[in-house]
């Protein structure tokens, strides 16, 4: 059983990363899954409720045992590795506070793993997708809706959730948008033509009112619009048009940032573009498209 006081120090530690650094609702949720998995496994495997004093206590002998647990349970090497961050920040925060020294946490080495490259679509499969949007909607202004949201994605690199966490009142859209991104940063996205031309055709065929405060994409009875159906109408385009399971509603934005690079982007002006925090998420999508020039070279060159 995890101690009221560990308890207690997770809760602060949770709402102090929502206060200060701006986290999500996912991602201290997820925190607090992975956290929790730890103190219960270090629960049972010492045989004692993990009080704080407890918690201070921990060797490399039990991060291993832990590691060695999850890894047992078929735990991938991305995920542990994931789960082990969001323990060292629990308890890098835990020592501030009370004063330990927490080298036997914070050391654990992170299994090793190959990051996943970017799965972008086609330049043609991207517009397709978006013409496709359009008339598969059983209403013209769902289909505009859906096709507008989708169009901010490709068109402008927009997360899922910060095209539906736009409001009323950023329409019509200007020029640029002032983006808030994870941990709450800002960033200035530049808004095409075509972006902007979508939702005031959305806007247009809306039957629901538009208020400053209210979401500016609205489901069908007007509340805000839920993420899933934007996910799921990906999906039947996908189907309709023999794409790959990889062509999400965030392959749109992979496709963004895949394709302003072809075409002679500057990485840190995408790395700004996308909110990326450091330059090496953004590096990846040069791997991308170096891989796409060795396979049209493998297949166009004479002495292949």
């Amino acid at each position: 059983m995890i101690s009221p006081a560990a308890t207690e120090a997770l809760a602060t530690f949770l709402s102090q990363m929502t206060a200060l650094r701006g986290a999500a609702k996912n991602t201290t949720e997820a925190y607090q899954a992975d956290i929790l998995g730890f103190l219960a496994f270090i629960t049972q495997h010492t045989a004692a409720p993990q009080g704080l004093n407890a918690l201070k206590a921990i060797t490399v002998q039990d991060m291993r045992a832990w590691m060695a647990f999850e890894r047992g349970r078929g735990v991938g090497a991305r995920s542990l590795a994931r789960s082990l961050s969001a323990v060292k920040s629990f308890y890098a925060w835990l020592a501030e506070r009370e004063g330990f020294e927490p080298t036997a946490v914070l050391s654990t080495r992170a299994p090793k793993f190959q990051n996943k490259l970017p799965r972008p679509l086609t330049k043609d499969a991207a517009v397709k997708v978006l013409d496709n949007l359009e008339v598969q909607a059983t209403e013209a202004w769902i289909g505009a809706r859906d096709v507008a949201v989708v169009t901010l994605l490709y068109g402008c690199g927009l997360r899922i959730s910060e095209a539906l966490g736009l409001k009323g009142r950023d329409a019509p859209l200007a020029d640029v948008l002032r983006i808030k991104g994870k941990g709450g940063k800002e960033r200035i996205v530049p808004v095409i033509s075509a972006a902007r031309e979508a939702v005031d055709a959305y806007i247009k065929l809306c039957p629901h009112p538009s208020e400053p405060d209210m979401a500016l994409f609205r489901g069908a009875r007007g509340g805000a619009l839920n993420p899933r159906l934007i996910q799921k109408v990906m999906e039947r385009s996908r189907l309709q048009l023999g794409l790959p399971a990889t062509a999400t509603p965030h392959a749109m934005r992979h496709s963004f940032a895949t394709h302003l690079l072809g075409a002679g982007g500057d990485l840190r002006a995408i790395q700004e573009l996308l909110g990326h925090a450091s330059l090496s998420t953004t590096q990846a999508y040069t791997a991308v498209d170096a891989a796409h020039l060795m396979d049209v070279y493998e297949r166009a060159h004479p002495r292949r």
